[in-house]
């Protein structure tokens, strides 16, 4: 009975220190973690938008009712998570598919006035390398650029919309990523 006592402090013990000392991480972390991803984020907008200067760019509310329209008519399983005015050139749309294969795939559109896709920049991608992490490069990616359409699809899959070629061996992914700019076009065309 003594020794289950005796276990049982030093267990609780070490629990306590442990938990002390992962919030302690926390706590010395979370705030280099954020203004890495706001820099990243500033980034992702710089190269959707690069002759945009970055006092240029001023965030919007997201009208929920708008992207809630955008997603139901895309058809995809996303967010529309932050809109940001960029200046006189058009709109900065980043948006989150929840279809990838490793993940969700997170990605910011540029859509200039006149509706075309000025470029794309992805946040963030958790894809199987050497397959669908080939959506971070250019070749892929590059697709959309300079493309003024109403959507976008996977050239294999068939459907209207500007066709995309899929990655090879990486479809889900490419369809995952067209979904999502797909979703950034619905919301830019409801509310512009």
């Amino acid at each position: 009975m003594n020794k289950i006592i005796k276990n049982t402090v030093i267990l609780t013990l070490i629990t306590l220190i442990a938990g002390l000392g992962l919030g302690l991480v926390y706590e010395i972390t979370k705030d280099p973690i954020a203004q890495a991803q706001e820099e990243a984020k500033k980034e992702a907008w710089q190269e959707v938008f690069p002759e945009a200067d970055l006092n240029d760019f001023e965030a919007q509310d997201v009208d929920q009712a708008v992207a809630d329209e955008a997603i139901k008519a895309v058809g995809a399983n996303a967010t529309v998570d932050e809109v940001c005015l960029a200046g006189e050139d058009g709109y900065v749309i980043t948006t989150t598919s929840k279809e990838g294969y490793g993940g969700n795939i997170q990605i910011t559109v540029g859509i200039t006035a006149d509706g075309t896709v000025s470029g794309i920049s992805i946040l963030s991608i958790s894809e199987t390398a050497g397959l669908g992490m080939k959506a971070t490069e250019p070749a892929f990616y590059g697709q959309y650029e300079g493309k003024q359409t109403e959507k976008f699809a996977v050239s294999k899959d068939g459907g209207e919309g500007e066709p995309i070629d899929a990655i090879s061996g990486a479809t889900i992914t490419s369809r995952a990523v067209t979904n999502a700019v797909n979703v950034a076009l619905a919301y830019y065309q409801n509310a512009f």
